[in-house]
């Protein structure tokens, strides 16, 4: 095990300890790093824009976890078992191909101020066709959740159907002999029995929003006025944009830790709810 051990050391651990040190001076990448203490973490939590950048990644989060995950379970569980099944899934699937940055480069021209999206609603008569998509906060946020999730579904959609797979027919049989319709059957039966694997599914999500980066640089660069930026934005604007390496730093430190919290959070109340098996 050593040499995994050293890999993971030297990639992870060594640049996170470093990560860490930087936090606590001020640095602008020439000459030495000086010793500030907690200054930089004391101007973050006071930084308005930081507070409006923890709340889009708040909604990120929740946005996240609704939309593709949400969305990919209704199109695994309508086009399971069916005829051509795979290739209904294929459109979904697609996108995944695709980087985040050419997804954000699609629907920032899609989305802009009087872009492809106002345009088709105004020759349509429907309303939207004024709506500033990629500029009013908070719809900002909620329109690149959405891009966002044009390139998710396929993905998630893929896991539940190996999830589906894995349920044995002898169960759903049953169940259909018992009389139970298509709605009980997922309530009572198939839901419970994916559980496992959407945990997992949901457990991704959350730290993949967390970090989401790509998508918003490309279509809003977190603006106008930071009002759009995440935890993810503020600290490449502060590391690279700013220079402010030891507050970006901060900001680096507070987000892995967020992720870390978050995730094992999530995951002890997932275990913790899941009944004891008797043998």
């Amino acid at each position: 095990m050593a040499p995994a051990i050293l890999i993971a050391a030297v990639m992870l651990y060594l640049p996170f300890l470093w990560t860490t040190a930087l936090s606590f001076t001020s640095y602008r990448g020439l000459g030495t790093p000086e010793w500030v203490g907690l200054d930089n973490y004391i101007r973050m939590f006071q930084d308005p824009n930081f507070l409006v950048s923890m709340r889009n990644t708040v909604i990120w989060v929740v946005g996240s976890i609704l939309v593709p995950v949400g969305l990919g379970l209704l199109v695994a569980a309508l086009t399971y078992d069916r005829r051509f099944g795979m290739w209904l899934r294929l459109p979904f699937l697609l996108p995944y191909a695709l980087s985040g940055v050419g997804v954000g480069v699609v629907f920032g021209f899609l989305l802009q101020t009087h872009g492809a999206i106002n345009q088709l609603l105004a020759i349509l008569g429907l309303p939207g066709g004024d709506v500033r998509f990629t500029v009013d906060a908070p719809i900002n946020t909620v329109t690149m959740i959405l891009s966002s999730s044009w390139q998710g579904v396929g993905i998630n959609a893929l896991l539940f159907v190996i999830g589906l797979q894995s349920i044995p027919r002898s169960v759903i049989e049953a169940a259909r002999i018992d009389g139970a319709n298509a709605v009980q059957m997922f309530r009572y039966m198939i839901w419970p029995l994916l559980r496992p694997l959407t945990t997992v599914v949901i457990g991704l999500s959350i730290v993949a929003s967390l970090k989401t980066f790509d998508i918003i640089w490309t279509m809003t660069e977190g603006g106008p006025g930071r009002r759009s930026e995440t935890l993810a934005v503020t600290m490449y604007r502060e590391t690279f944009a700013v220079q402010e390496f030891g507050s970006g730093a901060a900001v680096a430190v507070f987000l892995t830790l967020l992720v870390f919290v978050a995730s094992i959070m999530y995951l002890r109340r997932q275990l913790a709810d899941r009944p004891t098996r008797i043998t």
